[in-house]
């Protein structure tokens, strides 16, 4: 059992993550608006005739070259963030339709995802809601050996080993 000061320290590694991904987002920002800044100071001087800065033109070409990069990876990083910010957007789209009382449809949307049979999504809700093998087969008028097959299908699918682990999995994807 987690202690409250692992769920602190967790959901604090989660705070941390996300303030880096803010300071990521102004610091490609800032990168970029010099980026742009340094190629529209180019153009600006060619196009008035105006002094440009006394560099040697393997500094200027240097210069060039960062400056690229910089707007490359900047494009790169904002790609990156999208989909995070994408992915952060449908958990919060869960947990509001949790919160207004639809948390069965958002479970019954993680098994569809999860692509269960109906067998087996019977199963994995009798699992949730805490019952034994034995009581599944029983609820279901099967053998226990057909529920252990579907568990293990079930597991096999969410990608862990076991009833705890697929609560948690559940937990995290769903509500958190």
């Amino acid at each position: 059992m987690e202690t409250e000061a692992a769920n602190d320290d967790r959901a604090i590694g989660r705070f941390g993550s996300a303030y880096r991904g803010i300071s990521l987002v102004w610091v490609l920002v800032a990168v970029q608006a010099l980026c742009g800044a340094y190629f529209l100071s180019e153009i600006i001087t060619s196009i008035f005739g105006l002094p440009a800065l006394p560099l040697r033109w393997e500094t200027r070409e240097l210069i060039e070259i960062g400056a690229s990069l910089g707007l490359i990876f900047g494009a790169f990083a904002g790609v990156l963030l999208a989909r995070r910010s994408d992915k952060e957007r449908s958990r919060a789209v869960s947990a509001r339709r949790i919160t207004s009382g639809q948390f069965a449809d958002v479970v019954s949307d993680h098994f569809k995802e999860m692509d269960l049979t109906d067998a087996e999504t019977e199963v994995a809700w009798l699992l949730l809601k805490g019952m034994s093998i034995l009581e599944i087969a029983q609820i279901r008028k099967t053998r226990e050996g057909t529920v252990r097959a579907q568990c293990t299908a079930i597991y096999k699918k969410a990608g862990v080993t076991g009833k705890s682990q697929l609560v948690a999995q559940l937990v995290e994807d769903v509500l958190l």
